[in-house]
């Protein structure tokens, strides 16, 4: 695989406008500030960040199409593949490849967060959607607590299928990632491991490529840093930018459901002036009154104030 994600990989939110429409301009300004900061290695749209699951399909390729624009082919855009069945989720990933994508991001089959999945199940969900589409694949490992983590050995069997050329793990679980990261590395040392613990990534920089991270779709200069003090092995430095993020990891994640984090990111983009206004499609629902105003705050404190916006 030629796609190099070892750095940072933002998820950025889809922009709407006050109508519900995707807003097209501001994607522009979102990808093309994204672009260009050094270290940003590739953008993955329609995930749980930019709400892909609420969009239409036209819409899903008109985002990716239109953030492809943004960033000027210089680095990937890379599609959430969502669908919940292996045929409908392989259709999804062919509309991805003609509307521009490089690679995907495969979710499991939701209906698996509650029942769980069969022995086997997740590996051939992979090899319909790469036969299908030809589009390079990752795996995304989701959290011990539901019932679609991968246990090691569908992660490994599933790493070595054709087309799968990084991992997004989420596990969050501590003794799992300790545990299982060195044997996926061991096994496959070409395989790109990219964390996604947003609210754990002091813990999980030291034995990574990279991030794929929503968070790195507002405060993507420190996490850059982040990841460089990681790789080389500096915890004071890492521990450092840790904590002049907490109290924007507080503000955007430690909120009572996962998914609020999505409305704070826009929250705190319009505090950037990249946005105009956080407008979310339901069942999102806006923030309480007065959250913009304690993240623009916490953005503040961490240094990270208004961004000049490419035209």
């Amino acid at each position: 695989m030629t796609i190099d994600l070892r750095g940072l990989v933002p998820a950025p939110v889809t922009p709407f406008n006050r109508d519900g429409s995707v807003d097209v301009d501001a994607i522009h300004r979102l990808g093309g500030w994204l672009a260009g900061v050094e270290g940003v290695k590739g953008l993955v749209v329609l995930g749980h960040a930019g709400e892909g699951t609420f969009l239409t399909q036209d819409e899903q390729a008109l985002v990716i199409r239109e953030f492809k624009n943004a960033v000027n082919g210089e680095i990937p855009i890379i599609a959430g593949i969502t669908g919940e069945g292996n045929m409908v989720a392989a259709l999804e990933a062919k509309r991805a490849v003609e509307a521009g994508a490089s690679a995907g991001l495969v979710y499991p089959s939701h209906g698996w967060l509650r029942f769980g999945y069969q022995k086997g199940a997740p590996q051939t969900r992979y090899k319909e959607i790469y036969e299908t589409s030809g589009l390079p694949l990752i795996l995304f490992q989701y959290p011990d607590a539901t019932k679609a983590t991968y246990d090691l050995e569908t992660q490994l069997e599933i790493a070595g299928q054709e087309g799968v050329f990084a991992t997004k793990n989420g596990v969050r679980n501590m003794k799992r990632w300790d545990t299982e990261i060195p044997v996926l590395r061991a096994a496959y040392p070409e395989l790109q491991i990219l964390t996604c613990h947003d609210e754990y990534l002091l813990h999980t920089m030291f034995d990574v490529d990279g991030a794929l991270v929503g968070y790195g779709g507002l405060a993507p200069e420190p996490l850059v840093e982040l990841i460089a003090a990681g790789k080389a092995k500096d915890y004071a430095a890492a521990r450092a930018i840790h904590d002049r993020l907490l109290p924007v990891t507080k503000n955007v994640y430690h909120r009572g459901s996962h998914m609020e984090g999505t409305v704070a990111l826009k929250e705190g983009l319009v505090a950037r002036g990249i946005l105009e206004h956080a407008t979310v499609r339901p069942p999102l629902l806006p923030l309480a009154e007065g959250a913009g105003d304690e993240i623009a705050r916490a953005l503040k404190s961490a240094n990270l104030g208004s961004v000049t916006v490419p035209a």
